[in-house]
Parts: C-alpha cells; sequence; structure tokens
C-alpha cells in the first residue's frame, strides 16, 4: 500500500498493516536503528435523553497513528490523526531528529523477538452489528421511560446508548505485525428521588463487547430507580470499628489499587507497598486473582500485548500469595526480569505496565450470608474521593451504603469515611460466591473484617 492511498483504506487490515510496516522501513531508512508503529482506526455512534426528550447525538470517526524511534538508548515518539503523506513524511524525519536530542534511557527498547506472539487465538471480540441512530435513541428514551416510571422518581440525569468499532494495527522493527478488531455496546441511567437538599441519585449500566449480551433497556431504567429510592433518608452512624461489605459493583476498585501496587513500573521506583512482598503471602488462604487476555467477549481482551508480545492467563495472587509483577519491557528490564506481557499503550505514549480482565475468583461463603451473618457492619454501594497512599497502603475513602444490623439493612448511610491499611485488609478479606463478569476488573461481594467507619 502507498502513503499516498492510506486514507482511503483507513479501516482495511490489510492496508494498515501494510501502511505500518512501510513506515517501519521508512524510519529505518531515515537514521533510527528500531521503531515500532501503532495505529487505530474506527467509529463511534451515542444517544443520550434527558426527561423523555433527545439532548445529545454523536457520530465520530477517528484514527491515531504513533510512532516510536530509537537512536542507541533514546527514544521519542510522536502522533497525529493524518494519515497523508506530507503529514507522515513529517512525523518520520522528527521523530528521529527528536530520538537523536532525548537522554539516555538503559531501559527503553523493543520486546525481545522470542517472546513476539506468532499466533493469535480469536477472543470473540468484535460483533460487526451496527445500530442506527432512531434505535439508539429509542432504546435511551425506554431506560429513562423505565426508571421515571417508578413510583417516588422525581428527576432525571438522563439515559445513554451507545455503540463502538476500531481496529488495532501493531507493528516492529522487530518483525512483529499484529491486529485485531473490536466492539462495544453500552447502556445507561441515571435518576434522582426525592426533593430539595434530600436529594439522592443512581444509577446502572452495561458494557459489553456483543450487542447480544447487552441488558435491556427497562432493566437497566429499573435497577437504577430502585438503587436510588433505597439510599432515601441516609443517616450518619457513629464512629466505630465493623465488618465492612462491598457490593459487587464497587468491589473492583479493591483490584484497582492491587494492580496499581503490583505494576512493574512502580516496584522498580520503589512506590509499592507491596514492593518487598513477592512470593509472600499478602491475602487469605484461598484468594486468588487471575489476568486473562484470552478471556471470550472480555471487555479487554487482546491477542497480544502492547508491544507485540505473546500475552496469556497469569496467576497474580495463588492462594493468596503474590506470585508476580505486572510487567512490560522496560520495567522488567529494570528489575533483572523478562515481560509478562502486561504491556498497554497510546497512540502518543510510550508502554507501560497493565491488567486486561482482571478479577478476583469466587469464594465459597454465600454473598447473602455475609450480611445475614452480621450483627452490626457497614454494606457499601458507592465509594467517593481516591484517598488511598500507594507507598504505604494506607486507605480512606468516602463511602454511602446500608447499615447491618441483626443480618438485616436497616437504613440508608452515609456522609461517612471508611479507613484501613490495604494489607491489613487484604488479609483479613473474604471474597464472596457471586462473581459476575461486567467490568474490566471484576470482583465478587468482598467483606472486610474490623475497618474503621467514621461518622459522627
Amino acid at each position: 500500500m502507498s502513503l499516498e492511498s492510506a486514507t482511503e483504506h483507513k479501516y482495511d487490515e490489510a492496508a494498515l498493516r501494510n501502511l505500518a510496516e512501510d513506515v517501519i522501513a521508512r524510519v529505518r531508512a531515515a537514521g533510527a536503528d528500531a521503531a515500532d508503529v501503532l495505529m487505530v482506526a474506527g467509529a463511534s455512534l451515542s444517544a443520550s435523553c434527558r426527561m423523555g426528550e433527545v439532548e445529545e447525538v454523536e457520530r465520530s470517526d477517528g484514527q491515531d497513528f504513533g510512532l516510536r524511534a530509537f537512536v542507541g538508548k533514546r527514544q521519542a515518539i510522536v502522533s497525529s490523526s493524518d494519515f497523508s503523506k506530507t503529514s507522515l513524511d513529517q512525523l518520520i524525519t522528527r521523530v528521529v531528529a527528536m530520538a537523536r536530542l532525548a537522554p539516555e534511557d538503559a531501559y527503553c527498547g523493543l520486546a525481545e523477538r522470542d517472546l513476539l506472539a506468532t499466533t493469535f487465538p480469536d477472543l470473540d471480540i468484535c460483533d460487526p452489528t451496527e445500530l442506527e441512530m432512531p434505535a439508539m435513541i429509542d432504546a435511551a428514551k425506554r431506560a429513562e421511560n423505565a426508571a421515571r416510571g417508578v413510583t417516588g422518581i422525581t428527576n432525571s440525569e438522563g439515559a445513554g446508548a451507545s455503540c463502538s468499532h476500531s481496529r488495532v494495527v501493531l507493528a516492529t522493527s522487530e518483525g512483529f505485525s499484529g491486529s485485531y478488531a473490536t466492539s462495544s455496546f453500552g447502556m445507561s441511567c441515571s435518576v434522582l428521588a426525592g426533593e430539595g437538599t434530600e436529594m439522592e441519585r443512581d444509577y446502572e449500566y452495561s458494557s459489553v463487547r456483543h450487542y447480544e449480551d447487552l441488558t435491556a433497556p427497562e432493566e437497566i431504567g429499573l435497577v437504577a430507580a430502585q438503587r436510588t429510592l433505597s439510599r432515601l433518608n441516609p443517616r450518619k452512624v457513629k464512629t466505630q470499628q465493623v465488618p465492612v461489605i462491598y457490593a459487587p459493583r464497587i468491589s473492583n476498585s479493591l483490584l484497582g489499587h492491587l494492580a496499581g501496587s503490583i505494576s512493574g513500573a512502580a516496584v522498580a521506583r520503589g512506590t509499592s507497598f507491596l514492593k518487598d512482598r513477592l512470593g509472600k503471602a499478602i491475602f487469605a488462604n484461598g484468594v486468588s486473582v487471575v489476568d486473562d487476555p484470552h478471556r471470550p467477549r472480555g471487555l479487554r481482551s487482546k491477542p497480544f500485548d502492547g508491544e507485540g508480545v505473546a500475552n496469556g492467563r497469569t496467576i497474580v495472587i495463588e492462594d493468596g500469595v503474590l506470585t508476580g509483577w505486572l510487567l512490560d519491557t522496560a520495567s522488567a528490564k529494570q528489575l533483572g526480569l523478562r515481560s509478562r506481557g502486561h504491556a498497554a499503550r497510546g497512540s502518543g505514549s510510550a508502554p507501560s505496565p497493565s491488567t486486561t480482565n482482571f478479577y478476583m475468583q469466587a469464594g465459597k461463603t454465600p454473598a447473602v450470608g455475609m450480611i445475614s451473618s452480621l450483627s452490626k457492619g457497614l454494606f457499601i454501594t458507592e465509594l467517593i474521593g481516591m484517598g488511598v497512599n500507594p507507598v504505604t497502603g494506607d486507605y480512606s475513602r468516602g463511602a454511602t451504603g446500608f447499615w447491618i444490623e441483626n443480618g438485616q439493612f436497616t437504613h440508608a448511610v452515609s456522609e461517612i469515611t471508611v479507613a484501613g491499611n490495604l494489607l491489613e485488609m487484604f488479609m483479613h478479606l473474604t471474597p464472596g460466591d457471586d462473581l459476575e463478569f461486567r467490568y474490566g476488573m471484576n470482583a465478587p461481594t468482598i467483606m472486610i473484617e474490623g475497618m474503621t467507619v467514621a461518622g459522627e
């Protein structure tokens, strides 16, 4: 494929791969010792409504081109959305000149050839279904109407529907060339109940790879309404130490803190509270956490990582023990290790370690039994703020939810803070048996013994 015809075929896989390989050859000829190219092209459609009226309709077609060049141990990155010959010529000249002037980085470089993916599994992450705008508007209205039709709902923040399709192409001067297509379909609704200063809001949403897996609009709306009504008339509670239960829709936030603390980049910098815990128990026996980039229809599934490295299912916590770090090439070199296929990147940035479909395996304790077993405790449905110290593991976040007494929900609670230390929280954590895969990170209901709840 010639540079002149690139823009005419921006979504064609073969054309994009040919273009990427052509650019690699050209940047090498311009003086780079090595290079890689990332291309992302796609289109998205979305519609939203509020109070029964269409609020916004949007369609976007986009393309991004990222070029990284190496001159010795120096690297530079340029990006553009313009695939024209003139633009690419300028980018190639510019990136080599920038790389020559960049500071040396002992750890930069492409992934080793023997780590690169040579086969690409079919992950079923692209549904060719294309939705029309009238159907999306109708779905958004149906979701909101279902919510507003519930007695007690007084206002709406709106409902929305979305779909997108994209193609990713990655090529490197080490001989890697790979591509995959993805799709995404979404539905959301957020409503309010109560009046004046006593108003409460809540939401529900669904995000899937295949349209047939999307939750029905009416169900989205009804769940949003029921959650909102359940939050009316909240109270504060006195400061005390009690067991705390995290609902599944926010229990995955604990996995987010774990992922950040086992990132090779954080460990190499010495900024993780888990930097000295490799091979040691950081959770109770029986707790396992998995990263699986090959999960069929997974929201973050991909057949290779952001550097072209072969990836696969990794158990990062096995029976409570931390087995390894999330590594890309640079962080692996810093730690004297090899990449584990966890690199992620955007068109304008260098790769960095990240998770894919990251989840805590279900436990054996029934989630309903967790609630009924407590004489007193807190059930959290929403977290506020980001009060977590990644260096020490100290944890303090605002929360709302429901107070538990004698195994029953007694009233909604708000304006409280839950606090502890992540390492202690992990060690006293019990996963429920209700794991569902709804997000990029997933966890079942989680109970943690003895956290501080700060209220009145």
